[in-house]
């Protein structure tokens, strides 16, 4: 059997054979892991370079909406403000219309003038609510018949060309459920 001494000795030398062969590897290696450091910190560089760019991209598209959405925004509202303006408009429009039906027709009680305003105001409303222009075109336009209607009945009435003591022709357009005049 071997001595004790001996199997140390076999020992430190199989060590020394397996630092020796490491050694080795690592000198014969040595380019190509420098190689692949190189590559490696190459790619990362380039990696970080490219995500750089796209970011900035990125920032500089995010901009870009927030300023077309901004722009949009006010756009909206400016055109929100000039609804509200041309609604009041027509309800002032209205107003001075039931003004005109109670002086013109002054034996005729409140409510029929209210009731002629409301009308008028209904149209109003299903015409600004219509979502379909076509809608929208075709109520305006009955809106629009009815108003003159009303007025020109009115006017007729006070300058003494009608002698009807109600608005009949304002009626008969409430009663049909349209704007549009109806022949005498």
């Amino acid at each position: 059997m071997k001595t004790l001494k001996q199997r140390i000795h076999d020992t430190v030398s199989l060590i020394h054979a397996i630092k020796d062969r490491n050694l080795a590897w690592q000198t014969a290696t040595q380019g190509q892991q420098l190689k692949l450091t190189h590559n490696r910190k190459l790619a990362e560089k380039t990696l970080a370079d490219e995500l750089a760019k796209k970011n900035v991209q990125l920032a500089h598209e995010i901009e870009l909406l927030k300023t077309r959405q901004q722009t949009e925004l006010s756009m909206l509202k400016t055109r929100c403000k000039e609804d509200i303006k041309d609604y009041q408009q027509y309800l002032d429009s209205l107003n001075q219309l039931k003004l005109t039906i109670q002086t013109s027709y002054a034996h005729l009680p409140d409510a029929i003038a209210h009731t002629i305003h409301h009308h008028a105001k209904s149209l109003l409303n299903a015409m600004w609510e219509a979502e379909n222009l076509a809608e929208k075109i075709k109520l305006e336009t009955q809106l629009i018949k009815f108003m003159t209607t009303v007025h020109d009945e009115a006017h007729q009435y006070r300058i003494g060309l009608l002698s009807d003591q109600l608005p009949e022709n304002t009626l008969r357009l409430m009663n049909q459920g349209t704007s549009q005049p109806l022949p005498h």
